[in-house]
């Protein structure tokens, strides 16, 4: 991995040359120069719908961010498909800074016709306008920035977009994590928070599935000969709290249920998603433990439970050196102090921060509502979030060594 100079500008050790007050001024302006094309960029790539799974449709957008990709950086897409989905990659021998994101959305084909792109009041709405379309254009003009404006140029800087994050990156993550070795550092372009909040640590998430079966029977004639799946899975469920630790932040949530075959039958077969969220990796495991340690309540009945870990925490180790830097950037482009925050969901910046690489998160789009119908963007910041990421990247690259 190569080496990043992370530390604060006033830092003893750090080396870092800071851009003069007329080149922020410089990059800031020709970012906000652009602040019409980059709305008109994040109508079509909205207008891309790419639904988790959606071969078609993820595939036709990522030919769209080929095109806007190798604009921008001057060399040809790699595209990566695993079982069918396309990641694209742009990686350089030298590569001392890979910018992360994806472009798969949670919404389903056909949501466009009910909820198109428009932008009112200085909101821009649509889905994954926000999650995180807005992070893609943001990177793209950060980009064309630092070719245009910067002394720097894209030629250490990799560049890599998902298109599974949203199903747990199933097939993306050898590739993320792969890439992220190669890198000094790793900065994601997934939304910030609604105050504009960078994210230096994010919640860890574990998926798992607890299969109840039990003994089919007529439910009408003879019920006492079935063993209920149902009642089985339904003890799990009212187990699960216990294994919550409120005062840790640690949540373990039953989601979705599933059981029986007809309204006549005793359910001989029953499952329940459960969602398990930690600040801290051992949080996660003692969950683990305590999730396997589960034993059938309904006498006859079998419980397995499958899944697990999918994504460690991110801990503030790793990005608050990064955060400074940044901080350091906002300041000599004249923006608003720049501060972090912990996050509870997972990203796939849980990945690469768990190899130890150094990962700042929350470097794209400035909204919220995320996975609902009230998910926005705020117009006014693209370009001042494009001209952070661009000097940002300027430091880093200018420091590495």
């Amino acid at each position: 991995m190569t080496a990043i100079c992370t530390k604060a500008p006033a830092s003893a050790g750090c080396d870092r040359s800071t851009m003069d007050g007329e080149r922020g001024t410089a990059m800031l302006r020709a970012a906000r120069n652009g602040a019409e094309a980059m709305v008109v960029r994040l109508r079509e790539l909205v207008r891309h719908e790419s639904p988790p799974g959606s071969r078609s449709h993820l595939a036709a957008c990522a030919g769209l961010l080929t095109r806007w990709g190798e604009a921008a950086l001057g060399r040809p897409a790699r595209r990566v498909v695993r079982e069918g989905l396309p990641h694209l990659l742009w990686t350089v021998p030298d590569q001392r800074v890979l910018l992360l994101g994806h472009f798969d959305t949670v919404w389903p084909a056909g949501t466009l016709a009910s909820w198109p792109f428009a932008v009112r009041d200085g909101l821009a709405t649509g889905p994954g306008v926000c999650d995180m379309k807005a992070g893609i254009v943001q990177m793209f003009a950060a980009l064309e920035l630092l070719a245009g404006v910067s002394r720097v140029g894209t030629s250490r800087v990799g560049v890599l977009l998902t298109c599974d994050e949203e199903s747990g990156s199933p097939t993306s993550r050898a590739l993320i994590e792969e890439q992220a070795r190669r890198s000094g550092a790793v900065l994601v372009c997934e939304p910030s928070t609604p105050d504009g909040l960078l994210k230096v640590a994010r919640k860890g998430g574990s998926a798992y599935r607890l299969v109840a079966d039990g003994r089919a029977a007529h439910a009408g004639v003879e019920p006492q000969r079935g063993v209920n799946a149902s009642v089985e899975i339904a003890h799990q469920v009212l187990a699960l709290p216990a294994l919550a630790s409120p005062a840790a932040g640690t949540t373990v949530t039953p989601t979705l249920l599933a059981a029986g075959t007809t309204t006549n039958t005793v359910p001989e077969r029953a499952t329940l998603a459960v969602d398990v969220r930690a600040w801290t990796p051992g949080e996660l495991d003692r969950v683990d433990r305590e999730l396997r340690a589960l034993r059938p309540r309904v006498r006859g009945a079998g419980l397995a439970v499958e899944g697990g870990v999918n994504r460690y925490p991110m801990t503030p180790d790793v990005a608050r050196p990064l955060l400074e830097v940044a901080a350091a950037a906002a300041k000599d482009l004249g923006l608003p102090p720049v501060e972090g925050a912990y996050a509870p969901g997972a990203s796939d910046a849980n990945f690469t921060a768990a190899l130890g690489v150094p990962t700042l998160d929350g470097l794209g789009g400035v909204g919220g509502g995320a996975h609902a119908r009230a998910e926005y963007v705020e117009v006014r910041h693209l370009p001042e979030r494009a001209a952070l990421l661009a000097a940002l990247l300027e430091s880093l690259l200018t420091t590495a060594r």
